[in-house]
């Protein structure tokens, strides 16, 4: 059985007094948390030291938002993934609509970044997903195939050891959601993807939904068979919310709804 996961992204916000706090309450549902279901937070580079030090003796675990392609060097304002390892990441985001979008990110770039975090020991998450536009043109399929490609050159050894975010941007701070048979018809390709290069890797690789999830609307949607959790971003900066929506993805877990 694949491990679950609920990951919350919370970008550019939040102030020391801000994250002390989340974290805090993020802490105290330290005993709620369970094996099967892994719950993640990616905090901005700055405040990785305060998340360690919060969450270092819980099940929590945390994640970078990105990270360089290259091991280390002369890249003014890049942070490497032997730096994350050292403030304790488990996992790092890559390929994020907003790094794809604001800062020029390409699939070649973003692949390079997938090989070296899995050579150097961290999950990487790879997030993938289609514009509204490109929705409404019904190329969804092909705009991720492209996205996927360069990742699965590396072949299974290489992607196994990762993650799938399926992010439609159109969804993302939108308040809209995919519906759970679009996720699910989007999810189910991707897994079929992952068949065609290995079939045993189909069966083990997560695949994540990110688009507005909420408490409200997170049941529905992991339900499906193909959903493996969330990649969630306001949600994520209210504890009381994020906790809800893990709370929702370990009870269907463990069959309780």
């Amino acid at each position: 059985m694949r491990d679950k996961f609920i990951v919350g992204n919370w970008k550019m916000y939040g102030n020391k007094d801000s994250v002390t706090k989340l974290l805090n309450d993020l802490k105290a549902y330290d005993k709620k948390v369970i094996s099967n279901v892994k719950l993640v937070v990616c905090p901005p580079y700055i405040f990785l030291d305060q998340t360690q030090f919060f969450l270092q003796k819980t099940k929590l675990q945390w994640a970078a938002q990105n990270m360089a392609a290259e091991k280390e060097g002369p890249y003014t304002g890049e942070i490497s993934a032997t730096m994350l390892l050292e403030f304790g990441c488990r996992y790092v985001l890559l390929g994020h609509s907003e790094r794809r979008i604001l800062y020029g990110e390409t699939d070649q770039e973003i692949a390079k970044k997938f090989k070296l975090a899995t050579n150097l020991g961290l999950v990487p998450i790879l997030c993938v997903g289609e514009t509204l536009a490109q929705r409404q043109a019904e190329q969804t399929q092909a705009v991720l195939q492209g996205q996927l490609e360069s990742v699965f050159d590396f072949g299974a050894a290489v992607l196994e050891q990762g993650i799938i975010a399926y992010e439609p941007v159109w969804a993302i701070g939108t308040g809209l959601s995919a519906q759970p048979e679009q996720a699910q018809e989007v999810h189910q390709f991707l897994r079929h993807q992952a068949k065609l290069l290995d079939p045993d890797l189909a069966q083990k690789l997560p695949i994540l939904y990110g688009g507005s999830v909420k408490a409200s609307n997170a049941k529905p949607l992991f339900q499906v068979p193909d959903i493996d959790g969330g990649l969630i971003g306001g949600a994520s900066l209210d504890a009381v919310e994020f906790l809800d929506i893990y709370g929702i993805l370990a009870s269907i877990t463990a069959g309780v709804v």
